[in-house]
């Protein structure tokens, strides 16, 4: 009797179930046990994937997509990957309105994928008809047959993180996770994963990551809008100049901001220290961690887990580049990290 061949039927099985790994070395130097879940290890590369599946297979479910239809959203480029993974193996057309903070490996990354790419100026109001945002309503509108995920204001952006990772984190830490560490764009990954993490254990501290030019620090504490905080910043799908409905303010204890410069230096030391090939987010969230150890967050009984989001080959023409770093005033006598100088054999 011949053995059945141990196969998944496609590349979205893979989705989800991604580990968790201690951080060693980086964290040497803080009380506390640290955890990262390396969201990179999904077959898309990023967090992302879960939110892609869940909504669109919501949309199959209730009868909003038919084979041939088109799918639209806004990204600063990882949903976009993700959305069009899932639009090829299921059968839809992927439109995309994507920032133009992405970076360009991000956009290239799009297209090889099949999605067809409208880059939108970043650094306007989110209600400015050449925002990404109002693009791709505009898009949903135009295209017929189409259906536009708005994964800021779309609750099964929170509701596909409840269900899938903050359960993995649970069961991964055996129950004994006392904080949770992530950076908050949506809000989808950091307040669908915090619901659940409360539910077990209220006294679960939940810390949102925020981007030095962002809003959503200051409206966890005050409940205000405040526009006087927004100025361009570099950091990709990290902070917003809006209030995305996706974010659960009530499930997050704190906010801590981080800069881009520091953020674009510890994804590298990331890399160099842990040997994982860390996004731009990842680290920013790391960033984080090390400022929460230096105002003594956590103790030696402290068990945190740290969400890193994507994959450092989205950045290869950006925080893995020198000539971008030198180019943000990144590289100067203060920097710490140092990439080796290639070194050529004529």
């Amino acid at each position: 009797m011949q053995n059945e061949i141990q196969a998944h039927d496609n590349i979205l099985a893979l989705v989800g179930n991604t580990p968790l790994v201690k951080l060693n070395k980086i964290v040497a130097d803080i009380e506390g046990a640290f955890y990262a879940k390396v969201e990179a290890l999904n077959p898309g590369h990023s967090s992302k994937d879960r939110i892609a599946l869940h909504i669109i297979e919501e949309a199959e479910r209730k009868g909003l997509l038919q084979k041939g239809d088109t799918i639209i959203e806004t990204t600063s480029g990882n949903t976009g990957f993700s959305i069009a993974m899932v639009s090829i193996i299921k059968g839809y057309d992927c439109i995309l309105a994507v920032s133009s903070k992405s970076s360009p490996d991000k956009i290239d990354m799009l297209r090889a994928m099949g999605a067809k790419v409208y880059v939108c100026p970043a650094h306007v109001s989110a209600d400015d008809p050449r925002s990404y945002y109002q693009v791709a309503k505009r898009l949903h509108e135009e295209t017929k047959g189409s259906i536009y995920i708005n994964q800021y204001f779309n609750e099964l952006n929170t509701a596909a993180h409840y269900n899938t990772t903050g359960p993995e984190i649970w069961e991964q830490t055996n129950g004994k996770i006392t904080h949770l560490v992530a950076c908050s764009g949506t809000g989808g990954t950091i307040s669908g994963t915090a619901r659940f993490l409360k539910e077990q254990n209220p006294d679960i501290q939940v810390i949102g990551v925020d981007a030095y030019g962002s809003v959503l620090k200051k409206y966890h504490e005050t409940g205000e809008f405040d526009a006087n905080e927004i100025y361009p910043y570099r950091i990709e799908g990290l902070g917003k100049n809006l209030i995305p409905s996706a974010t659960d303010f009530t499930a997050i204890d704190t906010f801590i901001k981080v800069t881009d410069e520091e953020s674009a230096h510890m994804a590298r030391h990331i890399s160099k220290t842990e040997g994982i090939f860390a996004g731009y987010t990842c680290g920013a969230v790391m960033q984080a961690v090390k400022q929460l150890g230096e105002l003594n967050t956590f103790t030696a009984e402290s068990k945190v887990v740290a969400i890193f989001p994507d994959h450092g080959s989205r950045y290869m023409s950006k925080v893995y580049s020198d000539s971008w770093m030198e180019a943000q005033g990144f590289l100067n006598e203060n920097a710490t990290e140092e990439t080796p100088k290639v070194q050529v054999i004529r």
